[in-house]
């Protein structure tokens, strides 16, 4: 049973397995949004509801939704709407939850997102490691497609949406859109120089939409009920409810669906229990494994919303909390956190390829006790020489937390440096990192 203290809407009625058939889903309603818009509605209404609702992109960006919409042009051309279903964020699973219980809501929010955008191509590309959910999926589109709402001459309107529900093969880099673009055509998914933008040149060279698996799922009930009942939730700046997953050092991790500026402590410390008896909060990530760090000081009584986050210097990115206790080793997380993203570096661009690479090699220094204090001077200085100069933000989704992580816990890496062993005299030092300093000040 939910926690009432949750406010679902996405997540209504969630635990009822038949939400999964087309007739479970229209037996709560489902679908008649789709109907309407459809045969009462033309394409600027819905568009209009959808900007006036405020709805922010729920995969990490927070850009309008109906704002992104808009920027299609208006022609004959062939159009797309992509659906980034590709939940590779460490500390992410909300969208599984959504296409694993209710895919016919997404779906739904899919075709009127196209009669928005007036696309008549579809695709669903979701993680190659979701096999279960893809299955579901697939399931869903094929009861769709035989009760008329997708296809061609959709309830005889005239509009036709054909939907493709396209695995991916484990990369995360194809999370990030143009990425995700190229592998939809059978290229090795990397990512695209912009602009031109998606919304005017993206698949097949065709005008796309892009959005992930939350933001479309929040289409029908906006739709269905109007841009007012929608900004009833949240905050002005951030309207609407949030389904949040929180992992980490917490009693009861898990999905949660609650109305953004709800404070942090409440998510963190209510719903999800608050970390195991006798432990204490150290940090945590407020919006998946590429924000920056906060501390529990500087987090835990703030409002949960995107203009929060990013006034204290992070962000809610993909709505993904991930804690850490005071067991948890801030040098090796940054360690880890910066192995993965070096593991899933496309490697197209210099300040990617080589800043992730040589940030691991310093932060294994670190733990191995083979570094001084000034590495951690090098190390920070990498991270800003990352930032804002990738073709992408996977560098910068490690430079920001590791950045965060050495600044704010300086401390405690000169401990874990201290306590792994003596450090290296200053010519062995110097002869280490020359190299790798002078590479990075050349290609960064």
């Amino acid at each position: 049973m939910p926690d009432p203290r949750e406010t679902r809407v996405l997540l209504e009625h969630a635990e009822d397995p038949a939400l999964r058939t087309i007739a479970g889903y229209k037996g709560y309603g489902g679908y008649a949004t789709l109907e309407r818009s459809y045969r009462e509605m033309e394409q600027d209404e819905v568009l209009k509801e959808l900007e006036d609702s405020g709805l922010r992109g729920r995969g990490g960006a927070g850009f309008s939704m109906g704002k992104k919409a808009s920027f299609l042009p208006r022609g004959e051309m062939a159009k797309y709407l992509c659906c980034n279903a590709d939940e590779s964020e460490p500390g992410a699973f909300k969208d599984r939850e959504l296409m694993q219980r209710n895919p016919h809501q997404l779906i739904e929010g899919i075709a009127i997102a196209a009669l928005a955008a007036d696309a008549g191509h579809a695709f669903i590309f979701i993680r190659g490691e979701y096999d279960a959910q893809a299955d579901i999926l697939d399931a869903a589109v094929a009861e769709a497609y035989e009760a008329g709402y997708l296809g061609t001459n959709i309830l005889s309107t005239h509009r036709d949406l054909e939907l493709v529900v396209h695995r991916g093969a484990g990369a995360y880099i194809c999370g990030e859109e143009t990425a995700l673009l190229d592998a939809l055509e059978g290229k090795r998914g990397n990512p695209r120089l912009k602009p031109p933008f998606p919304a005017v040149q993206g698949l097949y060279g065709g005008p796309t939409l892009i959005n992930n698996v939350e933001t479309l799922s929040n289409v029908p009930r906006i739709v269905a009920n109007g841009a007012e009942w929608f900004r009833g939730f949240g905050t002005e700046q951030s309207p609407g409810t949030k389904v949040v997953s929180i992992s980490g050092g917490v009693r009861r991790p898990g999905n949660y669906e609650v109305e953004l500026g709800i404070p942090t402590r409440e998510l963190i410390y209510g719903l999800a229990g608050g970390p195991r008896e006798g432990r204490e909060i150290k940090a945590f990530f407020p919006g998946g494994s590429s924000s920056p760090v906060l501390t529990a000081a500087e987090g835990l009584d703030l409002p949960y919303s995107f203009e929060a986050m990013a006034e204290a210097g992070s962000m809610l990115g993909s709505g993904s909390i991930i804690v850490a206790d005071d067991r948890v080793s801030i040098p090796h997380l940054a360690l880890r956190t910066a192995r993965f993203y070096h593991h899933e570096s496309c490697g197209k661009c210099t300040p990617c390829r080589e800043g992730t690479n040589w940030t691991v090699k310093m932060l294994e220094r670190m733990v191995h006790g083979e570094a001084t204090p000034m590495d951690l001077d090098i190390v920070s200085s990498v991270q800003e020489n990352i930032i804002g100069h990738c073709l992408c933000v996977l560098g910068d989704s490690m430079a920001m937390p590791v950045g965060a992580m050495v600044r704010k816990f300086r401390d405690e890496f000169e401990q874990v440096m201290a306590a792994a062993g003596p450090p290296l005299d200053d010519e062995t030092r110097l002869a280490a990192v020359q190299g790798p300093a002078e590479t990075l000040g050349a290609s960064i």
